[in-house]
């Protein structure tokens, strides 16, 4: 039998979580978290599988819908359990001590994972835009990483008011980088007609990769969730701002993508690597290549505070819950997990260092979308097992809409299965040894 869990937001060791996080720190952390590299580069491969600008945009809203579905589907879970921890928190309470183990470790290292290869990012970034740091992109990585770390460590506060400064600045660059390019002419032919459209099992296999595509560029709008028990009124706050945060984030998209054909049209969009570098050479000249350069640091230095503030709180709920030392749930005076943050920090310059985090990264699509799944089943179960829980809030469309964002997730987790079968194995081994890590962890402790 399962020990009883603890109050929400109490840490097993000096202190508390404090109850500081409104909504504002919600649209930050899920901008930050959300809103990567990934928009300024993915469009031109999703264009290349669609016929027109039509599909183009419209595969765009659609996404945005699906995450915001699944942002209200996990709205009701951390306010119905509003504790820090995310996912780890709602498998524990729906399905038990070792699925939950399962979702906290893959989470954390995939996270780890993400916040190394965002700060080997900024590292050759900052390469390009200062020469004298050439050949000192891993040292840069690593002092992006102990800084964020040292702003974190200072408090909750701080890190909520950082990751609102850098969330504005991401929305304020890439939207004036998308004004600027509707201020240009227009390209020539801003439509593409395909020889023709894909039928069947061709048709099929376009919309998954576009799904794919799409949807993963939109990953990162569960980040509020993590920190359930440090907000002030979960059950007003927490759906307010994932609601706010997917519709900031879908704007911000849907700005861009239209900024991408009306300077490139689709035709040039469907070949191009990198359409927002394209873009600004066609906008800013020479300068381009420096103006976009400027706007993924802005957006990298918002990533690696969000992910390294997320990554804090999951060995913290699993040491509340007994599945880590204790001491890595102590929370310093300023409301930071310390102990956590420290693991968390180490974990991602250790992947920096060895190179490793490519191979996390290869098996974080499948775990994301694992960690979905796993939680949107999660909602079912205690719908049906605690049906008069208290929820402030709930799902929209009930069962529906919770299904279909549940069957997105399978389709998602079928169509890396069939598309990329090397690294779904990897993953299915890894899986695989969770059981005898968790039989040694439960021996330990």
């Amino acid at each position: 039998m399962e020990s009883p869990e603890p109050a929400a937001g109490v840490a097993q060791g000096s202190s508390r979580l404090l109850k500081v996080l409104g909504v504002a720190f919600g649209l930050a952390i899920i901008v930050g978290n959300t809103i990567g590299v990934g928009i300024l580069r993915s469009p031109g491969d999703v264009a290349a599988a669609l016929p027109r600008s039509g599909w183009f945009i419209g595969a765009w809203v659609a996404g945005g819908i699906y995450a915001l579905f699944g942002a209200m589907t996990m709205a009701e879970l951390a306010v119905m359990i509003p504790k820090s921890g995310g996912q780890y928190v709602f498998a524990r309470r729906a399905l038990g001590e070792y699925p939950a183990f399962v979702i906290g470790w893959t989470d954390w290292i995939s996270t780890c994972g993400a916040t190394a290869a965002t700060a080997i990012g900024l590292g050759e970034l900052a390469t390009e835009i200062l020469p004298a740091l050439a050949g000192h992109e891993t040292l840069t990585a690593i002092a992006v990483t102990i800084a964020f770390m040292g702003v974190q460590w200072v408090g909750v506060r701080s890190g909520d008011r950082t990751q609102q400064l850098l969330s504005l600045m991401k929305g304020i660059a890439l939207l004036a980088v998308a004004a600027a390019c509707f201020a240009a002419p227009g390209a020539a032919v801003a439509d593409r007609l395909l020889p023709s459209v894909p039928t069947g099992l061709a048709f099929v296999s376009a919309l998954v990769f576009v799904f794919q595509n799409v949807t993963y560029t939109y990953d990162g709008w569960n980040g509020l969730t993590y920190f359930g028990g440090e907000v002030r009124d979960p059950g007003r706050e927490i759906p307010r701002a994932m609601a706010g945060g997917v519709i900031a984030v879908l704007a911000v998209y849907l700005a861009l993508n239209a900024a991408y054909l009306h300077v490139l049209g689709m035709g040039e969009l469907a070949h191009d690597k990198f359409p927002a570098e394209t873009a600004a050479h066609v906008v800013f000249g020479a300068a381009g290549g420096g103006v976009v350069r400027a706007v993924m640091v802005v957006t990298l230095l918002g990533s690696v505070n969000a992910l390294l503030m997320i990554c804090s709180r999951m060995p913290y709920a699993m040491s509340v819950d007994g599945l880590l030392p204790r001491f890595a749930s102590r929370v310093n005076a300023g409301g930071t997990p310390h102990f956590s943050l420290a693991a968390s920090a180490v974990a991602t310059v250790a992947l920096v260092l060895s190179g490793s985090f490519q191979t996390v990264l290869a098996l974080s699509a499948f775990f994301f979308v694992m960690q979905y799944a796993v939680t949107f089943t999660s909602l079912f179960v205690l719908r049906r097992r605690e049906p008069d829980t208290p929820r402030p809030y709930k799902a929209w469309g009930y069962p529906w809409i919770p299904g279909l964002v549940l069957a997105g997730a399978l389709a998602f987790i079928a169509g890396n299965l069939i598309g990329d079968r090397e690294n779904s194995v990897r993953a299915l081994l890894v899986l695989a040894a969770s059981y005898p890590v968790y039989w040694c962890v439960k021996k330990i402790l």
